[in-house]
């Protein structure tokens, strides 16, 4: 088996995170635009790949004000930098899953991450296609990209936390071979 082309299943695929607030709780939210390239090989996992290009301003935390600020120059500020993108660099099998290992650039700023990655198996689906899922999950520092903003708190501690944590699900449908 070779490097197969896996189109992204937007639809039954996500990308999350969560970060502390105030020291005792974690707001949670997503993107909901995003877009990827993945290419598998199942047998010889070290020769796959994958690109991931998100919208920023396609953040979500279910609450306009919060996503607003997100949005501006204190986090993500999204008309300069309209993009999150992540390209992976080498893959490795870990345990039952893999690490993948891959640039990712937020605000211009470009680092390497790892990506603990499950991967949930191959299956065909009910209309004649080959499908393949995984779950990804890693935690950035936000000061890292430059997301510096914050607010002390009377008590101690400050407004947001630094650590991210990110999960990614994955379900994606095998490319149609081409035409010969």
């Amino acid at each position: 088996m070779a490097v197969e082309q896996w189109n992204l299943d937007l639809t039954h695929s996500s990308i999350s995170f969560w970060v502390r607030h105030l020291m005792v709780s974690k707001v949670h939210g997503k993107f909901t635009k995003w877009s990827g390239t993945l290419a598998f090989d199942e047998k010889t996992p070290t020769a796959s790949r994958t690109q991931v290009k998100i919208d920023t301003a396609s953040i979500s935390t279910e609450e306009s004000q919060r996503d607003g600020h997100l949005r501006s120059g204190d986090f993500l500020e999204v008309e300069k930098y309209p993009h999150i993108e992540f390209a992976s660099t080498s893959i490795a099998p870990a345990g039952d899953g893999f690490t993948v290992t891959g640039d990712l650039t937020i605000k211009g700023v470009k680092k390497p991450v790892k990506l603990d990655v499950e991967y949930a198996g191959r299956v065909k689906d009910p209309w004649g296609g080959e499908r393949v899922g995984f779950t990804a999950r890693t935690t950035i520092s936000r000061k890292d990209f430059g997301l510096t903003w914050n607010q002390a708190l009377d008590a101690g501690g400050v407004v947001v936390g630094d650590k991210v944590e990110i999960a990614i699900e994955v379900e994606a449908v095998k490319a149609a071979a081409a035409a010969a």
